[in-house]
């Protein structure tokens, strides 16, 4: 029997052509910009998630991200969507019932010894291997975390939640690595850490399929590629949908959105904006800094920057990964300041020394730290892990973005393949649902409720605000 349509969701529930093919069972998450349903299809009772999107840049940003890596088997796939004029996109995907931030908390409340080494590189692989397909394509994920890494039963991992996602280069440029994978280096009873989950192949659409099956022809070495990459990294695709949408990536810095009631004398009045254009340097328009969830963005958003690439989800990456290895996050910030506090307070003062462009940083001059004399380094936030662990997470986490090791550079890295070798799929303990939310607050198939993008001033503690020559500029002791 169908559940009755909750009061404040009811459209999905009228559209004939959804209702017709699907039975809708439940609502299994929530979001600003989302809404998600877990539902049978009635043709072969085959379980299915309906996310009904409610704005119109983040649905098309998701349908066109999926259709690119839908054959990618580290990418949740879409199998088809709905759309009108005037009515949200309702999207049906697979439906994976867990989620990489399960596993996290059954690890620490539930399994002795938390996740093992064996498992944590098959979760580590599955997720660089589906990062590297985003970035093979030039679409830049902009909200990784554990919470959108979905899981199937049988521990197949994948990419999910497309809303900010942004492709920057036209579709069907493809990178060619010139280092292939790694040979196998199984025991007898071991597999490839690139051992392909089993049926995972998406059902595609002809049309789409028939337009990208000659990619190959576009392909390109990896010099070239990266030389590309850096001329169309603010490059996008989507500037006519922005200038409609009710989210701008025009808006630049994550400052510009804190509450001023935070603080008594409001420094931007009358003397300090920031505006659509600020810090971009293309004809596009720039990106906007204020993307992703708080613990995993990287530094350079949190200092206002509108043009990066792919390198932002490296830094994701590295949180996550350490995540994984310590069963706590690593940057746990309240505020976007206090983010920023968390992260230079175990790496260090942030300099041209570490990184040349940062002084060109739209906030660089404008947010100000004190001197870090002894920094805690990644070892104290990773504990009993062992160095090649620790050297893993410090290629991902440092401020030059240039300096960041690549998805694919990391599947070649040697912790990776060596002894103990990933576990095969069969061997990892999968939570079977998603445990942990709060109650009431499903998230739209997310926990992590309290790190939104929202800029403030919230418990930073003392600071002081005084009035500069450009505007403002904020010390934080």
């Amino acid at each position: 029997m169908e559940s009755p349509p909750p009061s404040n969701s009811w459209s999905i529930y009228t559209r004939r052509e959804v209702t017709e093919k699907y039975e809708i069972l439940e609502r299994v998450g929530s979001g600003a910009y989302s809404d998600v349903y877990r539902a049978r299809r009635r043709s072969d009772s085959v379980f299915v998630a309906l996310k009904e999107v409610h704005d119109y840049q983040s649905a098309f940003r998701e349908i066109e991200a999926l259709q690119t890596l839908q054959n990618s088997p580290n990418v949740v796939v879409l199998h088809e969507y709905f759309w009108r004029e005037n009515e949200d996109a309702v999207l049906v995907l697979e439906f994976l019932p867990t989620d990489l931030a399960s596993v996290i908390r059954e690890a620490k409340r539930v399994w002795e010894g938390g996740v093992s080494v064996g498992e944590i590189k098959r979760w580590i692989v599955q997720i660089l291997c589906g990062v590297d397909a985003c970035h093979r394509n030039s679409i830049v994920h902009r909200d990784l975390k554990p919470s959108n890494l979905l899981i199937s039963a049988d521990g197949v991992l994948k990419l999910a939640d497309f809303g900010q996602a942004r492709i920057l280069l036209e579709p069907g440029f493809v990178a060619v690595d010139d280092n292939p994978l790694p040979h196998e280096q199984n025991s007898p009873n071991q597999t490839s850490i690139f051992e392909p989950p089993p049926d995972v192949i998406p059902r595609t659409d002809n049309a789409f399929q028939e337009a990208h099956k000659n990619q190959e022809q576009g392909t390109t070495g990896k010099e070239e590629y990266g030389r590309e990459l850096d001329d169309f990294r603010a490059k996008d695709f989507l500037d006519e949908i922005d200038k409609e949408s009710s989210i701008q990536d025009g808006d630049t810095s994550c400052v510009a959105t804190y509450t001023t009631s935070d603080i008594e004398d409001d420094p931007l009045k009358g003397s300090y904006s920031y505006e659509v254009g600020d810090g971009g340097n293309n004809s596009c328009g720039p990106l906007t800094s204020c993307v992703g969830t708080r613990w995993f963005r990287a530094p350079e958003l949190l200092f206002g920057s509108t043009n990066y690439g792919p390198e932002i989800d490296l830094w994701s990456l590295g949180c996550i990964f350490g995540e994984l290895f310590s069963l706590e996050p690593l940057f746990p910030g309240i505020s976007d300041f206090d983010q920023l506090s968390r992260i230079l307070s175990v790496l260090g003062n942030l300099t041209e020394e570490v990184w040349p462009a940062c002084s060109k940083l739209p906030d660089y001059k404008t947010i100000s730290f004190g001197n870090i004399e002894n920094p805690t380094g990644l070892e104290a936030c990773l504990p009993n892990r062992s160095p090649d662990e620790i050297h893993l997470v410090k290629k991902l986490l440092c401020f030059d973005p240039a300096s960041r090791a690549t998805a694919m550079e990391l599947l070649h890295d040697k912790y990776l393949n060596e002894e103990p070798l990933p576990v095969p799929l069969s061997g990892l303990r999968v939570p079977s649902a998603r445990s942990g939310q709060d109650e009431g607050s499903p998230g739209e198939w997310c926990h992590y409720k309290d790190m939104g993008s929202d800029s403030d001033f919230v418990d930073c503690g003392p600071m002081n605000v005084t009035t500069t020559d450009t505007g403002f500029s904020i010390q934080f002791p």
